[in-house]
């Protein structure tokens, strides 16, 4: 993942006639993306990626309706899921407003 330098927010992939972009949508700010943005670990012969998804490809996640911190009303948003404390804490859960794209994250 990459953050912007300005407002610490987290960069998104964007493809203009075939040149790609990082590009931030708080502050609007992008640069030229001059690499590929994988990341790879190997643990013996198992390989684990992480994979940036670009805005068309974010339609496909699920959708649910819950309370936005933002708009401070009952919205649609799209959600993933990630294990990111140890394998016995539940995981985190990932939302974005399909309203505002105000993003956020919730423990269980």
């Amino acid at each position: 993942m990459k953050f912007c330098e300005t407002c610490g927010n987290l960069l998104r992939v964007q493809v203009e006639n075939e040149d790609r972009f990082l590009y931030c949508k708080l502050c609007n700010r992008r640069t030229k993306l001059g690499e590929e943005i994988t990341v790879s670990t190997t643990k013996g012969e198992d390989k684990e990626e992480i994979i940036v998804i670009s805005d068309e490809e974010k339609n496909l996640f699920p959708v649910t309706e819950i309370m936005c911190p933002k708009c401070n009303e009952m919205r649609e948003a799209q959600w993933t899921m990630q294990q990111t404390r140890g394998g016995d804490e539940p995981p985190t859960r990932f939302y974005e407003c399909k309203t505002c794209n105000w993003r956020w994250r919730e423990y269980s």
